[in-house]
């Protein structure tokens, strides 16, 4: 049998989207496990009501497969402005979604929706589908001299949450 592969639909998420998200993030999580990061697996995705807070603001963005309205999300996208760049909070892709560019047509659609000149994340170094990936999509390694203030109020939230127990970086990709 052949199958047509439709172009993704990146959209504004939706409050009906909000439930699948949870979903997504934790279908996505799952990966984590073969390369030693149950922890990260078993982290609990955001809560609705903090889901609702970027929904509400336009900062969550989703990709479905198609444009029909019954087209669930296969991957999301959550976003804040920081120190004048779009600051991914944010991005999961449920593995039936993988490979298919969700993730870099959620961070293009987030640049340009933000109306700011950069992006930037903060991701595991040595995993795969994290700092290597983006290197890849054109992000750059921070080191200490580059990070804003607001991206290092982000790393010691989160070496707060347990998760500089793997190795960090900052990224930052001008587009």
């Amino acid at each position: 049998m052949n199958v047509i592969e439709t172009r993704p639909v990146i959209r504004a998420a939706l409050p009906r989207d909000l439930p699948g998200l949870r979903d997504i993030e934790r279908a996505a999580g799952e990966a984590f496990r073969a390369v030693g990061m149950g922890p990260i697996a078993d982290d609990e995705p955001p809560s609705l009501p903090e889901l609702a807070r970027y929904q509400e603001a336009g900062r969550a963005l989703v990709a479905c497969a198609g444009a029909a309205p019954g087209d669930a999300p296969l991957a999301y996208l959550l976003w804040e402005p920081v120190d004048g760049c779009a600051h991914i909070e944010q991005v999961s892709v449920h593995p039936d979604g993988a490979r298919r560019g969700l993730g870099r047509a959620l961070i293009e659609r987030a640049r340009q929706d933000s109306g700011l000149p950069s992006v930037t994340l903060t991701t595991f170094a040595d995993v795969p589908w994290n700092a290597p990936y983006y290197a890849r999509l054109g992000f750059r390694v921070l080191d200490d001299a580059g990070l804003t203030r607001g991206l290092r109020e982000i790393r010691r939230r989160e070496a707060e949450l347990g998760l500089d127990r793997w190795e960090r970086v900052c990224m930052r990709w001008d587009g």
